[in-house]
């Protein structure tokens, strides 16, 4: 019998002693709000929560759940002692493991729903192992940290019928919502142009990797740690936040910060996968006017641009920025009105106006500002209460609801919608590593060409496909560590 046979028997199972249990219950069944009061949630039906990854925005996320007064926090798995210190202090009933593969060999049936909060190249296989148990997945944002990764997991989603969620927590906040009631009421008119910007990087990135290894912590199992990643040595300062600047680990400031600020102009205007990319990256020196070449690094700073086509209407120009780099101020801002949150932003440019917000989607405004006070818009999208917790309980409840459920369709961020934005946004990554990309020339010892500069991607969406420059498609798909695969 199939891992998915046995999913669905188990569900099966709980189906029909739940349906059971009320015919035998009869005339006798009292209605649970009166037994436990408003809000009250039978244990029965209280979602069995295990979290991989549970430090920093990790221990954030399982206390979202939990704060949702129907999940238990059941299981924790954290490769670092250290860093699950905290979860394991706040949950000390929750069942303790290092490794994710074993907890979910032993306590699987005992699980309901899974939070993976672990660094960007192990969430898809964790994702992947968890789903193809039958249980529900929160998986923290970027969705993956490859292409491929992220199209296997939306097929994955609806293969095995569970509730997802990325952690991109703006998706539910009532910012988005009110940009897209506007942009149906037409108060800009057709879009033309996107800018999204950030001031991420705030790590290391741009330079070699440490020649040096070191012994890792006791607390830490660092082969556990890489999972899919190359061998390499333990080196300081890359546990618990540095890996973000790393090829073989993380995705960047793209990674770190575009599903959080392009998700809204994803939204608002409908989007898909772009038809092409093309960008320039910033410089790093090394001695005087010598640019260093650092292929397991993330560039200092980067400007994408994508293009998306769309029916009966002009391409899109989608424009990302990071490192600081940022749009020139729009005519419409006043001089010492300030661009989106100082740091980060979006602009979204139309043939009647423009409007811009914050990060997540926050603080929405149309511009001139002093246009906003005016909108007289109703509202028409559902709205998820709760503020910023209101994403976990968005998901919660869907998990609760099921598959299919009133609850499962209001989902804010299910991975048919986080898979094609994290799609798009690690485009603008291939773009970059494709930009960089070197070969060396012909009887010329340490030189190279640049074969991936000056040019623009072409990409086939659909089939997951550059078409015009052959070198970029090595980066769609990563290959694993020997003994680390990712199923179907």
């Amino acid at each position: 019998m199939s891992k998915q046979d046995q999913s669905s028997n188990e569900h099966s199972r709980r189906n029909f002693l739940k349906t059971s249990a009320t015919a035998l219950a009869g005339f006798y069944l009292v209605p649970r709000h009166v037994l436990g009061g408003p809000g009250f949630v039978a244990p029965s039906d209280r979602l069995q929560v295990a979290g991989i990854g549970v430090g920093g925005m990790g221990f954030n996320d399982i206390k979202g759940v939990f704060g949702s007064s129907k999940a238990d926090i059941a299981f924790l798995c954290d490769v670092d002692d250290r860093r699950a210190a905290n979860a394991r202090k706040d949950f000390p009933k929750a069942k303790y493991y290092k490794d994710y593969r074993e907890m979910l060999d032993k306590e699987g049936k005992n699980i309901d729903a899974v939070t993976v909060s672990t660094p960007d190249h192990n969430h898809a296989v964790q994702a992947m192992a968890a789903m193809q148990l039958g249980k529900h997945v929160y998986v923290q944002k970027p969705l993956s940290h490859d292409i491929y990764e992220a199209r296997k997991l939306t097929e994955a989603a609806e293969k095995y019928k569970v509730v997802t969620q990325m952690g991109n927590q703006g998706s539910s906040g009532d910012g988005v919502r009110k940009m897209v009631e506007w942009y149906n009421a037409d108060l800009i008119g057709e879009a033309t142009k996107v800018y999204c910007w950030t001031n991420r990087p705030v790590w290391p990135q741009g330079i070699p990797w440490p020649s040096n290894g070191q012994t890792p912590p006791q607390e830490l199992d660092w082969d556990l740690w890489l999972g899919t990643a190359p061998k390499r040595e333990y080196v300081d300062n890359l546990v618990p936040f540095n890996w973000r600047g790393w090829w073989d680990y993380g995705t960047g400031a793209l990674g770190d910060m575009a599903c959080h600020i392009m998700e809204p102009p994803f939204r608002v205007l409908g989007l898909g996968y772009p038809i092409s990319a093309e960008c320039s990256v910033g410089s790093v020196y090394v001695g005087e006017f010598q640019r260093g070449y650092f292929p397991d690094s993330c560039p200092p700073s980067s400007s994408i641009t994508l293009r998306f086509a769309r029916d009966n209407q002009q391409d899109l120009e989608f424009i990302w920025m990071d490192g600081g780099i940022q749009p020139t101020r729009p005519e419409e801002l006043g001089p010492n009105e300030i661009m989106g949150d100082g740091g980060n932003g979006v602009i979204i440019e139309g043939t009647k106006g423009k409007m811009m917000c914050s990060t997540y989607g926050i603080d929405p405004k149309l511009l001139p500002t002093s246009k906003t006070a005016e909108i007289n818009v109703s509202e028409s999208e559902y709205r998820v209460p709760g503020g910023d917790r209101g994403h976990y309980n968005n998901w919660v409840d869907a998990c609760i609801g099921g598959y299919g459920s009133k609850e499962f369709e209001r989902l804010s961020s299910p991975f048919s919608v986080a898979g094609p934005l994290t799609e798009s946004v690690l485009m603008g990554n291939l773009a970059i590593r494709s930009y960089d990309y070197r070969e060396p020339r012909e009887g010329a010892a340490n030189q190279f060409n640049y074969p991936g500069r000056g040019i623009k991607l072409v990409w086939d969406g659909p089939n997951m496909k550059v078409t015009n420059f052959e070198p970029a498609n090595q980066f769609v798909k990563r290959e694993y560590r020997e003994g680390w695969t990712l199923g179907a």
